[in-house]
């Protein structure tokens, strides 16, 4: 039993986890890094900004202090947005104790060292014991009870299943999976396909349009994660089609809505400035487009899309580009 978990992010998806585990654990930190937030979650017990109306039970505590919020913790949970995780974590690393496990829910991948969340884990506060969760669970939908099955993956078994025993209750089910690099790289690349789902809407292309997009697109996501190590499986459950699903309809879909608002004619900064959550689909695709250039594997969706949101390319023409290129035998990866 995890009687004291840590959770390192107050944003929308920390918070739906310090309910959850609230049920289960004695104890749940919940780590703000700005003080104010942390003095205005603890007056109100609620998250106004992400989760309004929800109310944090009495055994969660929130505090600004990483020490006194990782201190006798048996799990670490990371809710950091993936732009920020390096940074945010080199300026706790002397505040987190040595060895104890961590729980990462980041989806994106590092722009300047192409490195995945669990990677950048291990690399700032050492090695230890890292398990990723994934899969279709907006915030909102987690926070109000609604039913919901998720992927907890890591190469040591018996913190899945301490992760899944932990969450596993009423209207929340968590599978367990070895694969812990198809797992972490479903949950960032759905994010590409997100942003790509959206600009089909916003221009008004249809259901046609949009499902062909998201069966190719899941082909290019699998393509790319097993070069990188994955297993194709991984990418067809709930951290792949799952996730992918949810994000490409989910009015709460933050990628979707970027990519929407592009496909009518708004111009990403404007989109970016408005916005209270983050986006990780917009700096994954760098990545991923970066990386897929360094490893040598195909992937003409990114690729378009990146030329859509940094190089100022016409989202009509991205899709005329993609219509007329060669044709292929379906089953070819």
């Amino acid at each position: 039993m995890m009687k004291r978990v840590a959770i390192l992010g107050a944003g929308g998806m920390g918070t739906a986890l310090a309910l959850l585990f609230a049920k289960t654990a004695r104890s749940v930190q919940l780590w703000a890094r700005d003080p104010g937030q942390a003095s205005e979650l603890v007056r109100t017990r609620e998250n106004a900004r992400h989760l309004p109306g929800v109310k944090l039970p009495v055994n969660v505590e929130v505090t600004p202090n990483a020490c006194d919020a990782t201190g006798g913790a048996n799990l670490i949970v990371v809710a950091i947005p993936s732009a920020f995780l390096r940074a945010t974590l080199e300026g706790l690393v002397e505040q987190i104790p040595p060895g104890i496990p961590v729980l990462s829910v980041v989806k994106g991948i590092e722009n300047s060292t192409l490195a995945r969340p669990s990677q950048i884990i291990t690399e700032v506060l050492g090695r230890r014991p890292v398990a990723v969760l994934s899969g279709p669970s907006h915030a909102e939908e987690l926070a109000s009870g609604l039913p919901a099955s998720v992927v907890v993956a890591g190469e040591a078994e018996s913190l899945n299943r301490e992760i899944r025993d932990a969450l596993n209750q009423g209207t929340f089910r968590v599978y367990t999976n070895p694969d812990l690099i198809g797992v972490e790289l479903a949950g960032a690349l759905k994010n590409i396909l997100g942003i790509a789902a959206g600009v089909c809407d916003g221009l008004g292309f249809g259901d046609n349009a949009k499902a062909a997009l998201l069966t190719r697109g899941l082909v290019e996501i699998s393509r790319f994660g097993v070069a990188l190590g994955g297993d194709f499986s991984t990418f067809f459950g709930l951290a792949g089609v799952g996730d992918m699903v949810t994000t490409c309809y989910s009015p709460f879909g933050r990628n979707r809505s970027v990519g929407e608002r592009i496909g009518r004619g708004e111009r990403l900064e404007q989109i970016l400035a408005s916005m209270v959550n983050v986006a990780e689909g917009v700096p994954t695709t760098r990545s991923v487009h970066d990386l897929a250039r360094q490893r040598g594997v195909e992937m003409p969706i990114t690729d378009e899309l990146y030329r859509v949101l940094f190089e100022g390319k016409s989202p009509h023409a991205a899709v005329t580009d993609l219509m007329i290129r060669e044709p292929k035998v379906e089953g070819e990866r």
